[in-house]
């Protein structure tokens, strides 16, 4: 299991920094398929699963794809799990194959009874394969699917109930949704089953101008944004203190302004437990 603790997310500029310093940070998370081609990047963190926990994050098993997961790559998944046996495995709650083609974005899901039911089979049988809970990740939201008639926490709430998976809140992801699509995030936060929630996710986001009005983006570019943090604290009060996540995939920084976003966490993680412990 990872520790009650903030990791980072690994990226290809901080590897040989890592392998050097050893920075005292909880954990590291990578995307999986970085690594299924084997050779030196997986030899590298090989080397550094003997003093870090590894969480593996896709971004290609297209959970929602009607088609059904594609076999070759939830093998290529599972070997590499079963190689590294990470702490935690995460994915998606998006589509992004369709008819063999693979596209480089997680696209949204109507949510409905129809897409739940999809969804839930392809949960299940890549956890059967893998042979261990997965995490799904709840997405950000730019649009709604007027055929939708379930909410969005609902929804992952009868997934997690329907297929035994666990929860990965992104809490940047919830911001950005309310911001864009309305809503309240507090109660957003709030619909979600807390005993599913396994893993926090946090990220900076950017704010584009849409014909005069503000659209947010999950770029994951930048530092966490002030409202994040309060949501954070909202969801560590909610589903008590877990393994926490800064992700930083574009424009990516020195690793001391990574390692101080993930202090900030770890410092409200461990006021959180404080307060849960008494």
């Amino acid at each position: 299991m990872c520790p009650v603790d903030c990791g980072i997310g690994l990226r290809a500029p901080h590897v040989a920094e890592v392998l050097e310093r050893r920075p005292a940070v909880g954990w590291l998370e990578v995307h999986a398929e970085n690594y299924m081609g084997g050779g030196p990047a997986i030899r590298a963190l090989e080397r550094l699963r003997g003093e870090y926990p590894l969480s593996l994050h896709g971004v290609g098993l297209s959970l929602g794809s009607v088609e059904g997961v594609d076999a070759a790559h939830l093998e290529r998944l599972g070997r590499l799990v079963e190689r590294l046996q990470p702490a935690l495995v995460s994915e998606h709650l998006s589509w992004s194959v369709t008819g063999g083609a693979y596209l480089n974005h997680l696209l949204p899901l109507p949510y409905t009874d129809e897409a739940l039911s999809v969804i839930g089979d392809n949960v299940a049988r890549a956890q059967d394969r893998l042979g261990r809970r997965l995490l799904v990740e709840n997405p950000s939201g730019y649009l709604r699917f007027r055929g939708s008639s379930i909410p969005e926490p609902e929804f992952l709430n009868a997934l997690a109930r329907r297929t035994g998976c666990a929860l990965l809140c992104d809490v940047n992801n919830v911001y950005v949704t309310c911001a864009n699509l309305g809503g309240d995030a507090v109660a957003w936060l709030d619909a979600l089953d807390a005993s599913a929630v396994q893993e926090i996710h946090l990220a900076g986001h950017a704010v584009n101008d849409a014909d005069g009005r503000p659209i947010l983006i999950d770029d994951h570019g930048s530092p966490v944004a002030e409202p994040v943090w309060g949501l954070f604290e909202h969801s560590l009060r909610r589903f008590g203190p877990i393994p926490t996540l800064i992700e930083w995939d574009t424009d990516v920084p020195a690793l001391d302004v990574l390692l101080g976003e993930a202090a900030k966490a770890r410092a409200r993680l461990a006021k959180a437990g404080d307060v849960v412990a008494a």
